[in-house]
């Protein structure tokens, strides 16, 4: 196991596969998408598999697939037969929107996925259409079916947002009566490519926490994960469970276990850190698995100790989440 500067262990590596999606979510892009990476700029699936079998030696034992949309990228079901595969890795997820899902739920089992989080703000149509600019709410509704049918367990993700979609908090949240799935809210974040959309958050965890127990006064307190970014909570006598994430507030820094490794192989040890390490430029400069290891293990005695002090450290925030890695 290894350690960052603040002896908080490092176990878990979000791989971003590509930073194209499908959908124009609102708070994650521009309406007029974003300028994507030319091929060539992204990592090959055999990069991404020898990075990760180098962080397996080093301690890593889970890996969350993300991008933008995994699902968009050929080849995606391949390389997660390899990299399933990988000494030392014990676990792997993927985080997806859900639109071109359903056809390899099968192959997702077959291999061993771990669990998925579900990308869902809204369910309603039209609030989905004007949410992510697209109508593709069906096929994302078939996706969750073909899960709980496989017995996949499910984290549905959906970011509260001011004047978009705070009415859906209490459907969302009545997913959890009859299906074992943790329905996650989330605070916005400034990820949208064009900076803020908001001078203050309004929409903070204690605001939807307050929101939840005044629909739900019963609502209970559950125990959270050692590495948890989500506080959890659950309605007497539902099947699943609610989390709330403070992903703006940024409280749960003090256990993070999490890195980032965007497309473009770009090494994040924290979401609002500018990058840290050109990870792809080592590769094809002939790093050998050495080289790749000492440079990770600076990078990590070198980690922000929290969100704060790696956004103080940085230019203003303009990216778009989907060149992040979700």
């Amino acid at each position: 196991m290894i350690f960052d500067n603040h002896n908080r262990p490092i176990t878990y590596l979000r791989l971003a596969v590509t930073d194209r999606c499908n959908l124009r979510c609102f708070y994650c892009m521009p309406e007029e998408g974003i300028r994507y990476l030319p091929k060539h700029q992204l990592l090959t699936y055999e990069e991404m598999l020898r990075l990760v079998e180098v962080l397996a030696r080093l301690g890593v034992s889970k890996v969350r697939i993300t991008g933008g949309e995994p699902f968009v990228r050929n080849g995606l079901m391949g390389f997660l037969e390899r990299m399933a595969a990988v000494p030392g890795l014990h676990e792997w997820h993927i985080t997806t929107n859900g639109v071109l899902t359903a056809p390899h739920i099968p192959d997702l089992v077959r291999l061993g996925v771990g669990s998925v989080n579900l990308s869902l703000d809204t369910l309603d149509r039209e609030r989905f259409r004007q949410i992510t600019r697209r109508d593709e709410l069906p096929a994302v509704q078939q996706a969750l079916d073909s899960l709980l049918a496989h017995n996949v367990p499910v984290k549905l993700n959906a970011v509260v947002m001011e004047g978009k979609n705070t009415e859906d908090i209490q459907p969302l949240a009545e997913l959890t009566r009859d299906h074992p799935v943790e329905v996650r809210f989330i605070e916005e974040m400034p990820f949208n490519g064009e900076g803020n959309h908001y001078p203050v958050l309004t929409w903070t965890h204690d605001r939807i926490l307050s929101e939840l127990q005044r629909i739900y006064p019963g609502l209970q307190k559950r125990p959270d994960g050692p590495f948890s970014t989500a506080y959890t909570y659950q309605i007497p006598g539902y099947q699943g469970r609610i989390g709330i994430i403070a992903a703006f507030t940024r409280t749960f820094c003090g256990t993070c276990n999490r890195i980032r490794l965007t497309a473009q192989g770009t090494l994040k040890t924290c979401l609002y850190d500018n990058g840290v390490l050109d990870v792809r430029a080592l590769l094809r400069s002939g790093a050998t698995d050495a080289d790749l290891s000492a440079a990770f293990l600076k990078a990590f005695a070198h980690r922000p100790k929290n969100g704060f002090e790696a956004e103080q450290q940085r230019s203003p925030v303009r990216e778009s989440m989907s060149t992040i890695g979700g």
